[in-house]
């Protein structure tokens, strides 16, 4: 971890984007300015804090299945945002409690709980990064030191690659991760699509006042940041749709689009 004077400082007089995601999942890890931006978003789209509350269990169910069907027992999630119920560690090491996980954010609030973070089965291991999510040469080196990055890894960005505007830069980035990564390795992430009027407009209202800011993309873009891999069926889909547990089919397909790849 560096050195904590070097880390950024906390601001609690601008939202941030960790801490509303954290009160739209009913966590208390937030302050009034990121309250009032939740509230103002959930005014405009009523439903919104429980597409928060669907996105994560669509994570819990892609976790379930890298570290039990797939067999991966290495994770890189980036972008983790504060620590709720369900963190990938507790979902991965449930299944297998050798897996190993590091988390990478670059929040001075989850920098500050990144105690929380560390924590672990005693045959597996949590570590944490404090690094951004466009520098992945420094993430790979630190998660080196945790990771084996020869045997395959699952790179999880939830929610993170919508504050990446540019498709070309979030592909490359991807790309970048990936490359270090051997075959039978997995991307798996979920972000907000342009299909719903009235998500687009709570993006708006998030964009004028939350740092930093949302961009939202087509089905069909979020995608093409899977060329290459090997799609896990069901494809790109709602994150309802994507795997849903027994008596959950009939979730309503919300604007969250995720997939799940493997690197052949």
């Amino acid at each position: 971890m560096t050195d904590p004077t070097d880390a950024p400082k906390l601001d609690t007089t601008v939202p941030q984007t960790a801490r509303i995601w954290n009160y739209l999942l009913g966590g208390k890890d937030n302050f009034e300015v990121d309250r009032a931006v939740g509230d103002q978003i959930v005014a405009s789209l009523p439903h919104f804090a429980t597409h928060a509350r669907l996105s994560r269990q669509y994570l819990v169910r892609a976790v379930r299945f890298l570290a039990g069907e797939a067999g991966v027992t290495q994770f890189l999630d980036i972008g983790t945002g504060l620590p709720t119920a369900d963190n990938t560690h507790e979902v991965a090491q449930d299944t297998n409690p050798y897996a190993k996980i590091v988390y990478v954010d670059n929040d001075p609030l989850v920098l500050a709980h990144a105690r929380a973070l560390l924590t672990s089965t005693p045959q597996g291991r949590t570590a944490y990064i404090d690094a951004d999510l466009h520098d992945p040469e420094r993430i790979l080196a630190k998660a080196a030191e945790t990771l084996d990055l020869d045997q395959p890894v699952a790179l999880m960005l939830m929610g993170i690659l919508g504050h990446v505007e540019s498709d070309k830069e979030a592909k490359e980035i991807v790309d970048a991760i990936l490359a270090r990564f051997p075959s039978g390795s997995y991307f798996a992430m979920y972000d907000g699509s342009d299909t719903d009027p009235d998500v687009r407009e709570a993006t708006r209202i998030w964009n004028i006042s939350a740092n930093p800011k949302y961009h939202l993309r087509t089905p069909e873009r979020i995608a093409s940041l899977f060329d290459g891999l090997e799609l896990v069926e069901p494809g790109v889909v709602s994150v309802t749709r994507w795997r849903p547990e027994a008596g959950a089919a009939d979730a309503p397909e919300i604007s969250q689009f995720c997939a799940v790849g493997r690197k052949s």
